[in-house]
């Protein structure tokens, strides 16, 4: 992947990546996972980038990649935060008028509450949260363990200039006990752009009952795509997630 460059706000740098395109067609700004960076996109929001011809761009939240850590520990309201504060600064210093928001996981969620708030053209969330399942915390508190005493903060080590920033900054607040109630449904209704909805069907992280909370709450249209995979599904079936996305984007006004 080609280098990625950083831009600061509020006295703290943010790694980005941007792909140029049209000025005529809104663009594109990239969400990651809990664990993820502009890396763990794998090129992905690069072959939308080319599929789509918009002006693309990815970033590394605080405590992922190679952005600074964040200035203080994260509160239940974290990705709430993101939304209402990280992203419309964001799109404000680098000119992304009207973005669609591609948002994955914990992405998605922030794609979504920031949708709520903002002026966006579209929402692409790939198996977002809106609720806390309890069987996902089974699978948080085994990535714990393989982060203790496995290989993964090792692997991890290869993405984020500094690992225990990242998966502490996720892990610790989903199994933290205030956040067993956290609920992010009564948000939203505030959504009224256009949503596509991803979601596997064997993803250990969260069911499809996140996706039909949205459909059902959102002021806007929402269309749902249930694929055979896991949590992932644009690296583990990345010719359908990538044909969904465009197939959705060709069809905005």
């Amino acid at each position: 992947m080609p280098a990625t460059t950083l831009i600061e706000l509020d006295g703290l740098r943010h790694e980005y990546d941007e792909v140029p395109g049209s000025d005529d067609r809104a663009p594109l700004l990239f969400l990651h996972e809990g664990l993820g960076s502009v890396g763990l996109w794998r090129g992905f929001h690069r072959r939308i980038a080319a599929a789509t011809g918009r002006r693309t761009v990815a970033y590394s939240r605080l405590g992922h990649g190679r952005s600074d850590r964040p200035a203080g520990p994260r509160t239940p309201s974290f990705l709430a935060e993101e939304a209402a504060v990280v992203v419309p600064a964001l799109c404000a210093a680098l000119g992304l008028d009207r973005p669609i928001l591609v948002g994955h996981s914990d992405g998605g969620t922030i794609a979504l509450l920031a949708a709520a708030r903002l002026d966006v053209t579209a929402v692409v969330a790939l198996a977002p949260h809106v609720l806390v399942e309890p069987f996902a915390l089974t699978e948080i508190r085994a990535a714990r363990t393989a982060f203790e005493s496995g290989d993964l903060r090792t692997r991890m080590a290869r993405h984020h200039d500094d690992p225990d920033a990242a998966f502490r900054g996720w892990n610790d607040m989903w199994l933290a006990p205030d956040f067993r109630d956290w609920d992010v449904r009564d948000s939203l209704s505030g959504i009224t752009a256009p949503v596509l909805g991803i979601q596997g069907d064997d993803d250990p992280y969260g069911s499809i009952v996140h996706l039909r909370e949205v459909a059902d709450r959102a002021a806007g249209p929402v269309t749902i795509t249930e694929l055979g995979c896991g949590h992932s599904p644009h690296l583990e079936l990345p010719d359908d997630t990538a044909d969904a996305i465009t197939g959705f984007l060709a069809g905005l006004p």
